[in-house]
């Protein structure tokens, strides 16, 4: 794995506004750019949109030009385009699911989930991109659990856009107690970060060792949201 110390892993979450930067120009290469500075082995990306870039679509060209898998992807038509998460990793996925997050007229979201084998450990990665209303997230937060409660992996990642502004709202005080309380980083806007839109929890709490949002001025140019990286240790899971 990439940055192995011991059995470190690094996982970032990054909501890439369709690699329209704060400029307001497409530009996917400047996104690959913060990726491969970033050199993570799990990377949730909320907002792709799936123009054609180079003879391939947006996704294609992150996952060949970082030397990563297509672990994961959910997917819904936006302007005749494919759009939604994508999740890439160093390590194949021994199991994938997308699952359906959609609440009555509103956008269509969805969640990924992906499971691996890393240092002889079962690892799942969950990726999302929740709503815009209140009501909406509660509501897909209900479906999302089940996939979060679920103690067979012996490390749950979860990273996801909550677009959730109040830090003590229900969605993250289920996620707390559900997962456990991981530290909140500002990362919207990118210009002059304000609020914890973008958020990394993880259960056991015994393996983080840092969570941090990238805040350099190349990368606040990128996107409308800066990326949060976690590091996890997983040493610190208890047999």
């Amino acid at each position: 794995m990439g940055n192995d110390r011991n059995q470190r892993i690094r996982v970032v979450s990054y909501n890439i506004h369709g690699c329209i930067g704060t400029d307001g120009i497409f530009a996917p290469e400047r996104i690959a750019h913060v990726l491969a500075m970033l050199d993570a082995d799990f990377i949730a990306l909320q907002e792709v949109e799936d123009r054609e870039y180079q003879g391939m679509t947006v996704s294609q060209f992150f996952a060949d030009v970082l030397g990563l898998h297509i672990a994961a992807r959910t997917t819904h038509q936006r302007a005749g385009l494919d759009y939604g998460n994508l999740l890439l990793s160093r390590a194949q996925p021994v199991r994938t699911a997308a699952h359906d997050l959609a609440f009555s007229r509103r956008e269509p979201r969805g969640a990924i989930e992906a499971d691996f084998v890393i240092h002889g450990h079962n690892l799942r990665v969950v990726a999302t991109h929740f709503g815009l209303s209140m009501r909406e997230r509660r509501v897909q937060l209900q479906k999302l659990l089940p996939y979060l409660e679920d103690r067979e992996p012996d490390l749950t990642v979860l990273c996801a856009d909550f677009n959730e502004w109040l830090p003590f709202s229900h969605v993250h005080r289920v996620l707390r107690r559900v997962l456990g309380a991981t530290p909140a980083v500002r990362s919207f806007p990118s210009r002059l970060p304000a609020l914890s839109l973008d958020r990394v929890y993880a259960s056991p709490l015994t393996t983080l060792v840092s969570i941090d949002a990238v805040a350099k001025a190349d990368v606040r140019k990128a996107s409308d949201h800066l990326p949060v990286v976690a590091v996890f240790d997983l040493a610190g899971i208890r047999s």
